[in-house]
This record gives structure tokens, sequence and C-alpha cells, in this order.
């Protein structure tokens, strides 16, 4: 049965990947919290939230930004006309060294914000120097080219409220273009749990920290401490902290679409670009993962064998970029895609199989660098429908996520 039938959208709680195996007719094994337990609560309710209201709690808004002057406002504007009590909102802006007019644009909100700038240093480096001033129970954070619906908060911290020992917090997004127009929506296709509890847990965990993004994600502060510090080495923070904090007591994901994504040649992922170094980025960002996260999720008492699960797409991903950008053997090409395919399908029919094997057998004709500009020409142009007619192949693991264009 499909992750989003009816059966499954009967869930009005929140639901692990246990319990989705049960409720979808797979066999599962029982789940309880991860490894670590943080029973930490932010003794506050919020009648905006449609909960209990006693002692709202302190938000931080950490907003971090480099040469956004044509979209900085915005973000600022969508923090403060949030539905959510603004004495209770801590706002720090940290500029990365922007060399355009944002600080004028930023100073225009002051004294209601507070105000980093530092030398141009990189992503971590500014989530350093904010977090050092956040005194929030909760930190929730914006990039300077994103903005927030008016209830991302209210329904953020209710979240946290409904659930006193999960760590952290995502939600689906809209995708715009670089004027604000919009694209798609992005959500996963039932609110969930994401922990490290088994292999399988920790893969499907893997699938979805796509809304654990920096605009998406939002972190008891105690949890956060945990998690640092990140290593100076990587060009971004929020799968850093993210992961570790899914290990540490587990992550909600709400399928409401909270905040707008924006789409330029900046971004890392979702850019449309093969620029070499956006890909670049990607490599060294993917590649420091591989060598901090692990380490730090053994500590958090995370079996080893969970840690490969949780991040053995991000190895197979790291193997390709670097045949894409340095090229290599042939050999070295099939070993990969066929690793991919391993992970990520199963019982495939004799159609899919066939395909796949003809794939397989181009990637010993020709160079990386070839038969990786033919990959990116196939998905382009959508030939994967093609795919769709040949035969068909189960996921390994529900991808759980849902995209409609608008």
């Amino acid at each position: 049965m499909p992750l989003n039938s009816s059966r499954c959208a009967r869930w009005r709680k929140p639901v692990s990947y246990a319990s989705i195996k049960q409720e979808c007719g797979e066999h599962h094994n029982d789940l309880g919290w991860g490894p670590r337990h943080y029973p930490l609560k932010i003794g506050a309710s919020l009648i905006v939230a449609g909960v209990r209201q006693n002692l709202v709690p302190l938000v931080t808004v950490l907003v971090n930004t480099y040469n956004h002057e044509r979209f900085i406002a915005q973000a600022l504007r969508s923090v403060l006309e949030q539905n959510f009590p603004a004495n209770n909102v801590q706002i720090i802006v940290v500029d990365d060294g922007s060399t355009d007019s944002t600080p004028e644009i930023v100073s225009d909100f002051t004294p209601t914000i507070q105000y980093i700038r530092k030398p141009n240093g990189g992503q971590v480096s500014a989530f350093h120097a904010g977090i050092a001033e956040a005194r929030g129970q909760i930190v929730a954070f914006l990039d300077g080219d994103d903005w927030w619906s008016k209830d991302k908060l209210s329904k953020v911290v209710g979240a946290f409220e409904r659930d006193s020992e999960i760590a952290a917090i995502g939600h689906g997004y809209f995708e715009v273009n670089q004027d604000g127009s919009p694209r798609s929506v992005v959500t996963p296709e039932i609110e969930c749990r994401l922990d490290f509890t088994t292999a399988d847990s920790a893969r499907f965990a893997a699938n979805l920290r796509v809304f654990g993004g920096t605009s998406r994600m939002a972190m008891r502060k105690s949890i956060l401490d945990l998690t640092l510090p990140v290593p100076e080495g990587l060009p971004f923070f929020d799968n850093f902290v993210f992961t570790q904090a899914i290990a540490i007591s587990g992550a909600i994901l709400l399928p409401e679409p909270l905040c707008y994504y924006r789409i330029h040649a900046g971004n890392l992922y979702a850019s449309e670009s093969a620029d070499e170094k956006q890909l670049r980025r990607r490599y060294v960002l993917q590649r420091g993962l591989l060598e901090s996260l692990p380490d730090r999720l053994i500590g958090l008492g995370v079996p080893k064998e969970t840690v490969f699960a949780a991040l053995e797409c991000e190895r197979v991903d790291t193997e390709r970029l670097w045949l894409i950008l340095e090229g290599g053997k042939p050999w070295n090409t099939f070993r990969v895609e066929r690793a991919d395919f391993h992970i990520a399908y199963r019982s495939p029919s004799f159609g899919y199989t066939l395909f796949k094997y003809f794939v397989l057998l181009l990637t010993l004709l020709m160079p990386p660098k070839a038969f990786y500009g033919i990959r990116r020409w196939y998905t382009e142009h959508n030939l994967r429908r093609i795919r769709g007619w040949i035969g068909s192949a189960q996921l390994s693991v529900p991808l759980g996520i849902h995209r409609r264009k608008l």
C-alpha cells in the first residue's frame, strides 16, 4: 500500500518509520526513543497554536545573510509579521561581510533586531557568531534570501509544546523563483517523526532531511549546544546539526509549507545550474559530512551499522560528484551506479532490471564525465517516463516526499 494511502493519512500524531511500515502492511520492529533521551520541556503553551496558554517561550530567530540586498528586507518583514508574541522573539541578523547594500537595508530594522556584522568567513562562522548571542529556548533559522509564512513560529512552537522530548522541527516549503513567483510546493506526505533507532529508520530519516534545511529548521537550544561546534571546513551547518538532533531525541516534520525557498544561482542544491563551482561546493560539503558526522553520531550512542545506513546515500553521491568533477575509470562509474541501484530499489520487474543493466553497461563504455553528461541530458528532458513504460521497482525506503507544481 503506498505511503499516501487513505489508511496512512488517518494519522493525527507524528508517525515513525516503523509505524508507517506497520500500517502499510510490512514487517516492522517496535521503535522506542533514540539512543539517548533528553526530556527537555519548554514549559510554555500558546493560544495561537491551539493549545493551552501559559508562559510563551523565548524564540531566537537567527538570520544569516551575505549580499542579499534584493531579498533581506522581505526575509526580515516575514519574521516581524509573525502571528506570534513579538516580545518573545529575539531576532539576530549575522551579516557575513556583505559588499552590497545589505548593511544599509538591515539598519532600517534596528533596534528591533540585533545586527552582527563580521568579516566574510562563510555560513558556519556566521552561525557560530549568532549562536553565541542566542538567548531563546528554541532557535529557528532563516537564510537571508528566503522568507516565512505568518504562522511559521506559532506552528513550530506549538509542535514543540505537544512533544516535550523532541529535539527539532522541520516542515514543508514552497519553491519560488528568484523574483518570488511560485514554482512548486514540497511537503512530507504525512506528519512524521524521524529517529535513528534502526538502520531502516535511519535511511528513512536520511530521505527526509531536506525538510531540516536552514529556513525550515528549528531546534531546542539545549539540544543545539550538544551538536556544537560545527567544523569550520563545512560550507553549511544545517545538515550537520539536524542529523545529530535526530540521533539525540528525534525530529518531527510538519506537512504544512511554512517557508518560501528562493531558487537562484547561489543555491547549492536547488539551483538548476551544473556549474563546476557549485558542484565542487557540494562535494566539499558532503565529503566534510562523511568525515565529521560518523564520530559524532557514534559518540551519541548510535550503532555503527545505523550510522552507515544514515549516510550511505551521501557516500554514493560524493563518489559520483568526484567522478563528474575529476573523471576516473569506467569501472568506478559502474561500481557507484550499481551501488546506488541496490540502495534505492528492491523487487524490480524483469523489464526494469534489463533497463538498469543496460545503463550499467553504458558506464563501462565511456568515460565518467561523458556518462554523467548523458545522464543530465536524460533528466533535463524528462525521459525518465520511458523507464516507467519498461518496468517498475519499489523504493527500498518510502520516499515520503510530495512535490506539486504550482
